[in-house]
């Protein structure tokens, strides 16, 4: 699997950003998606999940402020990100489990000033 995510950049408070995340070499539709992040110092955290079902889940911090989805005809996840803070900034990180296997995209940088 291949995963490829892009759509991070340098955004004030209170802004947003749609980061998005295509997927090769899978069957996608049958694959639950998630976004990660990770803050300088801090340990990578969960921050949504959609099911191939299409179930969500969030991390209480972005709950009302970011939406995950995803389009199984163009085999990619996206998070939209509203309402964006300071402590929001962290690379951000596109992941599905495969064979048993957590993959990682090479993660797209997420920096919001104050």
């Amino acid at each position: 699997v291949q995963l490829q995510a892009s759509g991070g950049g340098l955004v004030q408070a209170g802004g947003f950003l749609r980061l998005s995340c295509g997927a090769s070499r899978i069957m996608f539709r049958a694959y639950d998606m998630a976004w990660y992040r990770q803050a300088p110092g801090k340990e990578r955290e969960l921050v949504a999940s959609i099911t191939s079902g299409g179930e969500t889940t969030y991390e209480n911090s972005v709950k009302g402020r970011f939406i995950i989805s995803r389009d199984n005809f163009a085999d990619a996840v996206y998070l939209q990100m509203n309402g964006l803070k300071p402590e929001d900034t962290a690379v951000y990180y596109c992941s599905m489990v495969e064979r048993g296997l957590r993959r990682w995209g090479p993660g797209t940088q997420v920096t919001v000033s104050s």
